[in-house]
């Protein structure tokens, strides 16, 4: 199932003779190995030799090698060196600070540093709401983590979790234009990351928590939110449930089912799966059946933590047992949220007529969407090979755009779900099919439309003052 991408792209620099059938024997070579060629240069021409830059797509570190060594096996052929691509955008980082006032003189200086900037010090003393106004606390985020649920990687720490937050803030400066900044906390002791960024809130607008472990992110976020007077959001939790949201009332639009009358699985209890509940269950759904490593979650069952006794509490009213086999048999949708693999087309085939499945683990879905094709109506995945990709950054960067706006300070369901509202949107009825059914995360209308949302749910009392 999985493609070459682009998160394996290599650029291989090569001597090959200058013979007719070099550009032909070379590309062979790739294609022969499952490689994608992106782009085919010649960089130098000499009578005895061309110099090629090829690059192209690969499946893994291990397909890369093999691409290049098949290439260093041709006639001829001499690989002169081979760039990660990767890799290089990575190099020194992806992202900096840049002043947004000019220093040319002494004049500037002295507004922008001491002396006039002691006025500014004794504003903010004075009236600490000011800092809103007057700092970069008006348009900065920290994307907290303390690296313990990297990706789909697990718990690599916080240098390892370092180039991820930086993405994420180049992600929110590119489709929201907010100040974000990676802080990377070394420890994963609840208290002294609670304890920390409390220390730092002082600097930001918001909080943005990112790949904290459940379920330790739980009461991190809620203490967060009751200690700081600004919005704490964990994106693995809120920003799924999101976008997850706004695809499944496209999708139903698609079905023509109504969120009263479906059944809803989810697979996955954790971080996610537990905020995709408690969102969808806003929107009164017929009935959700949850799912984790150990079966159907019940009331009846022991040693649950308090966010399992939770979603034990609110779902599954007929009190279900079984496997998650069990559970697809007669659902309308399934939610999946937790690990590769774990169904068949054969599972698919047992659900209601015009199923819909959202397989979402990454980067090897629940099921393979093309054997859920083969039965359910509407699929979508996590991954970007495949339509109806459901990615976070459909909704952070318009939801702490629109916050910042309000100069919010909490975060509420309204407001969730006026950005689920404002992403489903987007996609009109001219637009909408099984194909189709949220936004390319490259649209530019989102983040706006998300923005204005928000802040309007933020209510009439929030407001931006210039």
């Amino acid at each position: 199932m999985p493609v070459p991408g682009p998160g394996y792209s290599i650029t291989v620099r090569l001597e090959a003779p200058p013979s007719a059938s070099a550009a032909g024997d070379l590309a062979s070579a790739i294609g022969k190995l499952g490689g994608v060629i992106t782009a085919f240069d010649v960089v130098e021409s000499h009578t005895d030799r061309i110099v090629v830059d090829i690059t192209c797509n690969a499946l893994s570190e291990g397909h890369a090698r093999d691409i290049t060594d098949e290439l260093e096996r041709l006639p001829g052929v001499a690989v002169r060196k081979v760039s990660d691509r990767t890799f290089l955008i990575h190099l020194g980082g992806k992202i900096e600070i840049r002043s947004k006032v000019a220093l040319k003189n002494r004049d500037d200086l002295s507004r922008a540093y001491t002396p006039g900037v002691a006025r500014i010090c004794q504003a903010i003393a004075e009236n600490p709401d000011d800092a809103r106004r007057l700092t970069i606390k008006r348009n900065t985020v920290a994307v907290v983590t303390d690296g313990s649920a990297v990706l789909g990687l697990g718990n690599l720490g916080p240098a390892a979790a370092l180039p991820v937050m930086e993405g994420k803030a180049a992600l929110f400066k590119k489709f929201a234009d907010v100040d974000a900044w990676p802080v990377c906390l070394d420890t994963q002791d609840t208290e002294e990351i609670i304890r920390t960024v409390q220390l730092l809130a002082p600097v930001y607008g918001g909080i943005n928590l990112e790949d904290i472990a459940a379920p330790r992110c739980f009461e991190i976020e809620a203490r967060l939110r009751e200690m700081l007077d600004i919005p704490v959001f964990h994106d693995d939790q809120h920003g799924t449930a999101i976008v997850v949201t706004a695809a499944m009332r496209n999708a139903l639009r698609v079905v023509g089912k109504s969120m009263a009358d479906c059944r809803i699985v989810v697979c996955g209890v954790g971080a996610a799966g537990s905020a995709i509940i408690r969102l969808l269950l806003q929107r009164g759904p017929g009935e959700v059946i949850a799912v984790d490593v150990h079966g159907i979650v019940h009331r009846d069952r022991p040693a649950m933590d308090d966010n399992m006794a939770w979603v034990a509490a609110n779902t599954n009213r007929a009190g279900m047992t079984g496997t998650l086999h069990d559970a697809l048999v007669g659902a309308d949708v399934f939610i999946g949220v937790s690990a590769p693999n774990l169904f068949g087309a054969e599972q698919v085939a047992t659900m209601a007529p015009r199923a819909v499945v959202f397989a979402l683990a990454n980067p090897d879905p629940e099921i393979d969407p093309l054997e859920a094709q083969r039965y359910a109506a509407v699929v979508a995945t996590g991954r970007s090979d495949y339509p109806n990709q459901i990615n976070n950054v459909l909704a952070f960067p318009g939801v702490f755009r629109g916050l910042l706006d309000a100069q919010a300070r909490t975060v509420t369901d309204d407001m969730l779900l006026a950005a689920a509202d404002a992403i489903a949107d987007v996609v009109d009825d001219e637009r909408l099919n099984a194909s189709f059914i949220v936004p390319s995360v490259f649209d530019s209308a989102v983040a706006p439309a998300v923005a204005e949302c928000v802040r309007k749910a933020a209510g009439p009392h929030h407001a931006t003052t210039i």
